[in-house]
């Protein structure tokens, strides 16, 4: 596997892992990966919940704990350490500004298009600017936008197809169709990355549905110049979720994956599981919403409170919330550290030639 650069950064592991909310990829996972030369990610959804020492409220308290994980990953590595930023969040904007002014290496950014992300940057700011599309019109579309407006172009693009875990860029009847898959979407986004190659190189990340070195040499292959990867990473001792969430990925077979309508009003892809079997019998009411943390969530008429139940399932309370998956979650046998499964996925890529 070849080292590449965002930018000024060298990126010696062409790994990217995934951030996965609420509370599964903090800076535990993320420094770990990161002392294994790949990019490690912080999620920064419902930060709020996990950080509240302060008791400043839901949306000052997770921008309190923005910085304190990326703190907390500087102090266990030296390696290159990014935040997830979902364009949904209500307090996107502020998140932004202060993982800008933490000088976190990069900011990656979608459930939404961050159309408007160069305009957090100040003169001497060191971040990267990462947006996450899942489509060649929507790539073309940041890269006119940024430049047009901040004269500036994506530092690299993340490709995030259907199989990926979490919400998903697509519309529920799009997931299955051959003509949305990774494999076709990677061939047009580097082409347009490709378009504006004598003003920037922009590496082009594909990203949902990677699971093995040899899926890896695929999409290197195919012209990306590397890979995100989040569910395989679920199942390691320095992920940030509790065992009990690891191991619905160990227990889970391939049929209880399944695509979910989310209040973000977004499809999700998830373990089936007693929650979620209770949401669709009407079971499940929040009382109110207490924290408005997502600007397109329809919390009048939502069945459940997706933050509250991505972070009861993070802290192993499965008959309160509900598993994010990738597409192939149910290939999980085992807990294994970072260290080993770069090792295997290294082993794999080596294989695979």
């Amino acid at each position: 596997m070849k080292s590449f650069n965002i930018g000024n950064l060298e990126i010696k592991l062409p790994i990217v892992q995934g951030g996965m909310g609420i509370g599964v990829s903090l800076s535990g996972l993320a420094a770990a990966v990161a002392n294994e030369g790949g990019v490690g990610v912080i999620s920064v959804a419902g930060l709020g919940m996990i950080h509240n020492e302060r008791h400043l409220g839901f949306l000052e308290d997770n921008n309190w704990g923005v910085q304190k994980e990326i703190r907390l990953a500087r102090e266990k590595t030296k390696g290159v350490i990014g935040v997830n930023i979902m364009v949904a969040l209500s307090n996107f904007a502020d998140l932004v500004r202060t993982s800008i002014a933490e000088k976190v290496d990069i900011i990656f950014s979608g459930a939404g298009l961050p159309l408007d992300l160069p305009a957090y940057l100040k003169p001497g700011s060191v971040t990267k600017l990462v947006p996450i599309i899942s489509s060649s019109r929507a790539a073309k579309l940041i890269c006119n936008k940024w430049k047009s407006a901040y004269g500036y172009l994506p530092d690299a693009i993340v490709v995030e197809g259907p199989k990926a875990g979490g919400h998903l860029g697509f519309k529920p009847e799009d997931i299955d169709d051959p003509n949305f898959a990774l494999e076709k979407i990677i061939p047009e986004v580097v082409e347009v990355a490709n378009s504006y190659k004598d003003e920037k190189e922009i590496p082009v990340i594909a990203a949902g549905g990677i699971y093995s070195g040899g899926d890896i040499r695929k999409f290197l292959n195919m012209g990306a110049t590397g890979v995100q990867m989040g569910t395989i990473f679920v199942t390691t001792k320095e992920c940030d979720a509790s065992d009990t969430f690891k191991n619905e990925y160990i227990k889970a077979k391939k049929d209880d994956l399944r695509i979910i309508h989310s209040p973000v009003g977004m499809p999700g892809r998830a373990l089936d599981g007693e929650f979620i079997q209770g949401v669709e019998a009407g079971l499940k009411h929040p009382k109110a919403c207490p924290l408005h943390c997502i600007k397109t969530c329809d919390y009048v008429n939502a069945p459940y409170c997706i933050s509250q139940a991505l972070f009861q399932a993070a802290r192993g309370n499965l008959d309160k919330g509900f598993v994010f998956a990738g597409f192939n979650a149910y290939l999980a046998d085992k807990i294994n550290t970072v260290k080993e499964v770069i090792a295997k996925l290294k082993r794999e890529f080596a294989a695979a030639q």
